[in-house]
């Protein structure tokens, strides 16, 4: 009997870490993880690009208050209102980076991937390999990355469901996407041969960029690798 496309439920309990209910006999577990919260923070919620906008701003305060003749007390009495706003702001982004890896995880077993998601509300997603067209990888300088799941046929999720485990920009057709994978090369490797065995063909390629022949089995768009 085929399993549903996606399996959405609420769930305090989990029977097996990451899934709400055991695998069946037979499924083999092969790797599960969460995102790094760090790499999340910076590319999923920005903390750095918003950490640079408000030194800016206070930058531009600064040099307005100079130019207007104050002096030191009224530099620090301007800046005393902004300047806890920023770090407020910087660290309410890196909290909700780090409550997103803690309640987050991903399971890869032979037959499928599972993502198990969300702060307040836990909901899980269930993607059989043959629910997928392809697999985007996104490899960043600290050896952790992306791999963003493009869903084959009319089935869709909702960007805001899956929201920050999406895939930036694809709101015609989200793409569920494991996000800041620590050795996210080795993950990758990992679910391309799940999928060769399961489907009979190779479903992700990881391209290095010093290797010009890997091109040829993907196609190279935005930083990302993807196969079909």
């Amino acid at each position: 009997m085929s399993r549903p496309l996606f399996i959405v439920p609420e769930h305090e309990f989990e029977a097996q870490l990451g899934l709400p209910e055991p695998l069946p006999k037979g499924e083999v577990l092969l790797w599960q993880g969460s995102p790094e919260w760090r790499t999340l923070a910076v590319h999923a919620f920005h903390v750095r690009k918003l950490a640079v906008y408000f030194a800016f701003i206070l930058l531009l305060r600064t040099l307005f208050v100079l130019s207007e003749g104050g002096n030191v007390v009224e530099l620090a009495i301007s800046l005393a209102i902004l300047t806890p706003l920023a770090g407020i702001s910087v660290g309410l982004m890196a909290l909700m980076a780090w409550l997103t890896a803690r309640t987050s995880m991903y399971t890869i077993t032979d037959q499928r991937i599972v993502m198990r998601i969300g702060i307040v509300l836990s909901v899980t997603f269930n993607l059989p390999f043959k629910s997928l067209d392809s697999v985007g990888l996104k490899r960043f300088t600290n050896g952790t990355g992306d791999l963003a799941l493009t869903i084959g046929g009319n089935d869709h999720i909702a960007y805001l469901h899956l929201w920050p485990h999406a895939r930036p920009w694809k709101f015609a057709k989200p793409e569920p996407m494991l996000r800041s994978i620590a050795e996210v090369a080795t993950v990758a490797n990992t679910l391309s041969q799940a999928m060769k065995a399961a489907t009979g063909g190779v479903a992700i390629t990881i391209k290095q960029t010093q290797a010009p022949a890997a091109e040829a089995n993907g196609q190279q768009r935005d930083g990302w690798a993807t196969a079909a």
